[in-house]
């Protein structure tokens, strides 16, 4: 990028479906051979009035900061508790390459993570997933690994609030695989293959007893200090994996608090994306339960706006 190029400007509309989860992972993937990256996170504010910033370098791609504001009270007006913008900077000279819809970022990166958190970790033949929660991530969730498990069978949802479940099972009539909504969590657990919580919770939702041998879990709802959704027995049974280990283990409850409490150690996550992309073993066999932590840190935003940029 020269200094005369002008930055572009990307909505929400300006990036259609179908989303090409393959090529998000790709991407994912590709800027994990690079450079590890340097992230810092700002918080600014009160609670519930508040403006987060986060900001990655990774060299040879590029510099990006992603700002939102939070607001609590906004959804009782009409209004997003969350809006912002992802501000991406080219790598050599520094010029403004692109103002991406915070939204949009967010969206693509948050299920892209995980998506290639289960190619790495989760067995290829998989054919029944569960996801619990109903909202926006579920949902990209639900597409993403639809397109990247052409094995998958059945897809389960389970949500506190059953209505939910049934209207985003509903939204996936048209789609290939089977997708209903369920109320018995326990036995829909115990028959799954690939499970994913994608709730606000700040206690564990999902039980080690529930999950049996062979099954992959993904971890994404739990972001804060006193968050987490898998119980001590889950995380004591699994093989521990992250995105990063600089943006989870240190500043998520899902590790942060049972780490505290000696019920794991920090030498329990075995490996992250980079760790992985370098060639260390993820899955080693058919049984094992492979447990995967989503962060969403700074650096998979840079990467995930540089792959929107590539894609329009």
């Amino acid at each position: 990028m020269t200094h005369s190029d002008q930055p572009r400007y990307v909505s929400r509309a300006d990036f259609s479906a179908p989303v090409d989860w393959l090529n998000l992972t790709e991407a994912l993937k590709a800027g994990h051979r690079l450079p590890k990256a340097k992230v810092e996170d700002v918080f600014l504010g009160e609670p519930g009035s508040s403006l987060l910033s986060r900001s990655a370098w990774i060299e040879g791609l590029g510099y990006g900061v992603k700002s939102v504001t939070v607001f609590a009270q906004n959804p009782a007006q009409g209004l997003p508790s969350v809006q912002g913008a992802m501000l991406l900077f080219d790598h050599s000279q520094g010029g403004l390459r692109a103002v991406i819809d915070s939204g949009l970022v967010t969206d693509l990166k948050t299920a892209a993570d995980s998506a290639l958190g289960a190619r790495y970790l989760a067995r290829p033949d998989s054919e029944t997933l569960l996801v619990l929660g109903a909202g926006a991530v579920a949902g990209n969730v639900i597409s993403a690994y639809s397109q990247l498990f052409p094995s998958l069978r059945q897809i389960l949802i389970w949500n506190r609030t059953h209505s939910k479940a049934e209207a985003l099972a509903q939204s996936f009539e048209s789609a290939q695989v089977n997708v209903q909504a369920i109320t018995d969590l326990p036995e829909a657990a115990s028959h799954s293959d690939i499970i994913v919580t994608a709730t606000m919770s700040s206690t564990p939702v999902l039980m080690g007893e529930w999950v049996q041998p062979g099954t992959h879990v993904d971890l994404i709802g739990a972001f804060r200090a006193e968050m987490r959704e898998a119980d001590d027995a889950l995380l004591q049974k699994g093989r521990i994996f992250v995105d990063s280990r600089d943006t989870t283990i240190h500043h998520i409850g899902e590790l942060m608090i049972p780490i505290s409490a000696g019920v794991i150690s920090e030498a329990d996550i075995l490996a992250d994306f980079y760790d992985l992309a370098a060639g260390h073993a993820g899955r080693t066999s058919e049984q094992e339960i492979t447990i995967f932590k989503n962060g969403g840190g700074a650096h998979l935003d840079v990467m995930t706006a540089d792959a929107i940029l590539g894609a329009i």
